[in-house]
């Protein structure tokens, strides 16, 4: 079985999929459910109990989520373009740059990043 089938069977279809449970990704799912406004506490009540039988996942959320076609893109997380400029000048961490890039100014920016450029050819 594949993702969409095991999303297209608790959204859409109804058909029950028991019989290949073994290979249920409930991480995925509930990842794939919780980006939908409808779906969003029932995820987040699956993930309160993630030992749960891959069964019983499945059957909860077929049993419970309205038929629905839901299409949502992959979350995926933002690319900051100016984080390793940020890190390079201060020597800080992912998360202390993405921290000062909250307060740092597009001049502030532009000077650090001239600061850093080192010439020659690109």
């Amino acid at each position: 079985m594949e993702l969409k089938d095991w999303l297209n069977s608790i959204n859409f279809t109804k058909e029950d999929l028991s019989e290949d449970v073994k290979d249920y990704p409930p991480y995925i799912i509930n990842r794939c459910l919780s980006g939908h406004l409808d779906c969003v506490m029932f995820a987040n009540e699956m993930n309160k109990y993630p030992n749960l039988d891959k069964d019983m996942q499945y059957n909860f959320y077929l049993n419970t989520l309205r038929k629905k076609k839901r299409f949502s893109p992959w979350l995926r997380k933002e690319k900051v373009t100016d984080l390793q400029c940020v890190k390079q000048y201060y020597g800080y961490s992912n998360e202390k740059a993405s921290q000062a890039l909250k307060i740092l100014s597009n001049q502030q920016l532009e000077f650090i990043k001239q600061r850093l450029e080192v010439g020659g050819r690109q």
